[in-house]
């Protein structure tokens, strides 16, 4: 599937199952649609429709150069959604992680601010809160930008880094999956399937923090719709402190601490991440 976003940057995503209630899935900063594939076929199997995009300036989706601000990624969640609710025929549940988490939260806040009605008939933040851990914030982006100028001269070299990074996942057997979030440049070398411009603004200390924080806290309090809160237990992002200020902002909010799992949920349990969800879907 395609989409025209806020700024006329295209959106590729995938549909996964035919009829039934639409579930939009928005990966993280650094991922790409592919992230969802094991999530989104569940999902379909229940009788629902999947559709995973890949955000601005990241896998297949148009790189917009200067437009990486959190707004302009909440823009984009708000057209796929409103155009998903046209195509179905009802708003679809949105599944968040991370920076997806963080585009459908504010897509909330600003319809609720321009009092317009909610853009999303129920909402799982996957592993954000409005405040987090700024230790694990610098971890995360130091990984990100370590190689996102000089690559990999192999998929090999990738894993390796991967596996650096992520000791406690098992190394899979196939490199298929992350080739995925890879792309071959030009001089042979293998880079992060997304734009380093994207980096460059997320990078600790060079947007307002206490700004993005403010508007999210908001758009917590302004949730009405069913919402889910999944943290993995072993998160470096969102630790317990966190949770709770969450739980006092949505009172209705449920919660599911994914054991096993660091920041990247759905990649280290996604038996128990699905499971999760499911459920929250059912329910």
């Amino acid at each position: 599937m395609t989409f025209i976003g806020a700024d006329g940057n295209r959106l590729v995503g995938d549909q996964y199952g035919a009829t039934g209630a639409p579930v939009l899935l928005l990966h993280g900063g650094g991922q790409t649609r592919h992230a969802w594939h094991g999530t989104a076929g569940q999902i379909a199997r229940t009788g629902r429709i999947a559709v995973a995009v890949d955000q601005r300036g990241h896998g297949d989706s148009d790189w917009v150069d200067g437009l990486y601000n959190f707004r302009h990624f909440a823009a984009d969640a708000t057209i796929v959604a409103d155009h998903l609710a046209q195509r179905y025929g009802e708003q679809p549940v949105v599944i968040g992680a991370s920076l997806g988490g963080i585009a459908a939260l504010l897509a909330e806040g600003e319809a609720a601010r321009a009092g317009r009605l909610p853009v999303f008939a129920a909402l799982v933040l996957v592993d954000i809160t409005p405040r987090v851990d700024s230790r694990g914030l610098e971890k995360i982006h130091g990984f990100m930008s370590a190689h996102a100028k000089d690559g990999f001269a192999t998929i090999e070299d990738a894993a390796d880094a991967v596996a650096r990074y992520l000791p406690h996942r098992p190394r899979p057997r196939s490199l298929d999956g992350l080739k995925k979030n890879l792309r071959q440049s030009a001089d042979g070398r293998w880079r992060w399937h997304w734009d380093p411009r994207f980096l460059g603004e997320r990078q600790p200390g060079t947007t307002n923090r206490a700004d993005t924080e403010a508007q999210m806290i908001a758009a917590a309090r302004s949730l009405s719709r069913p919402v889910l809160l999944v943290r993995g237990a072993s998160s470096e992002l969102v630790r317990p402190e966190h949770v709770r200020e969450f739980q006092e902002l949505v009172p209705h909010a449920e919660f599911a601490d994914v054991t096993g799992a660091r920041h990247m949920v759905a990649g280290d349990r996604n038996d128990a991440f699905s499971k999760a969800i499911l459920a929250f879907l059912d329910r």
